[in-house]
């Protein structure tokens, strides 16, 4: 961890030694004088990174997958007959509830009002038996014959209805046309494809992520991702209980709660903790010797910028994790004047 300071050193260049006699000379006569000293002054502006040493360091990995929708269906009709409509298109987004196709219902139709006409009837017919019973002028058989009469036409009435609701694709929940797999006036058999759906609420990505890192992930937290360049967040959904293929390695499952275009590459971003002893410093502050030896300039406690060695044990964008011989507390020299050099002293 480092921290951005800026350490101002003045340089000052004067006869210092004139203001002890001018001093005694005040108190002694009090006479007020103005004296005008000609003094030059350097000021050095340099940014400064302080130094803490760390047990660890993270290194991100990166583990593609597959964006897939949470739901994927094919539609069919659970009756046979000639399509009437397809009322959507590839790439379409519908709702819940929305007519996606229809057959030709004109024999379900008249087959629901036949069934309506003989239900209507049969409770009239009940309704008076029962009236006539309880004047006396029937017998319990026969109300129990309209009883039964009324059921029949009940169950027959509520038989054609659903037929009748059988003409009919009706959209399961959002979402967008996938596919269209037949056209309008084609005969088909019950269970024909007609439409594909996919889910656009929500989308998983499906990653496959070696055991050896699953120790340090929980299901229901939150993970990155890089998508096209962006980055986004995913839930850990759940942990597939088979390795694909007998690998090492388990599909972990992540949800969205935004709509991405499913069958897009997405690749987790896993922080992986490294135990080591160093510090991240900016790729910038590094030198390099001609035989390879990496340093930092540092400032001393007598304010001269020394070299300190150190190593590189991992880089990731413009930091490198490094070790050697930073102590806590040190000041690395990020920037300045170019006369800054080693050995040099800050403060004259």
């Amino acid at each position: 961890m480092l921290t951005l300071l800026t350490y101002s050193i003045n340089v000052y260049t004067a006869y210092i030694k004139i203001f002890k006699p001018i001093s005694q000379i005040m108190r002694c006569s009090r006479i007020f004088l103005i004296i005008i000293l000609s003094i030059s002054v350097e000021i050095f502006s340099l940014e400064v990174l302080e130094v803490k040493i760390l047990n660890s360091y993270s290194v991100t990995k990166e583990f593609p997958g597959k964006l897939l929708p949470t739901e994927q269906s094919k539609l069919s009709f659970e009756i046979p007959g000639k399509i009437k409509a397809i009322n959507v298109d590839v790439g379409d987004l519908v709702f819940k509830g929305d007519i996606l196709a229809e057959l030709d219902n004109r024999e379900a139709v008249a087959q629901v009002n036949q069934a309506k006409a003989t239900f209507d009837l049969s409770k009239q017919v009940l309704n008076r038996f029962e009236d006539l019973k309880k004047q006396g002028h029937i017998s319990i058989q026969e109300l129990d014959k309209a009883k039964s009469d009324f059921i029949v036409a009940e169950s027959q009435y509520e038989f054609f209805k659903v037929k009748l609701e059988q003409t009919k694709i009706i959209s399961p929940y959002d979402g967008a046309i996938q596919n269209r797999y037949l056209d309008t006036g084609t005969v088909i058999n019950a269970g024909v494809p007609i439409l594909e759906i996919l889910d656009s609420n929500f989308v998983e990505a499906h990653i496959s992520v070696p055991i050896l890192y699953l120790d340090s992930m929980k299901i229901g937290e939150e993970y990155d991702f890089n998508f096209e360049g962006s980055n986004i967040k995913g839930i850990f959904s759940r942990l597939s209980p088979m390795s694909p293929g007998g690998s090492d390695s388990r599909l972990a499952i992540f949800k969205f709660s935004n709509f991405f275009s499913p069958g897009s590459i997405t690749k987790l971003k896993l922080k992986i903790i490294q135990q080591a002893t160093g510090t991240w410093v900016p790729l910038k502050t590094l030198s390099q010797s001609e035989q390879g030896i990496w340093t930092v300039y540092t400032i001393n406690q007598d304010n001269q910028v020394v070299r300190d060695l150190v190593e590189i044990i991992y880089f990731e964008g413009e930091y490198a994790y490094v070790n050697g011989t930073l102590k806590n507390g040190d000041l690395i020299v990020l920037g300045g004047p170019s006369k800054i050099i080693e050995g040099k002293n800050l403060i004259n």
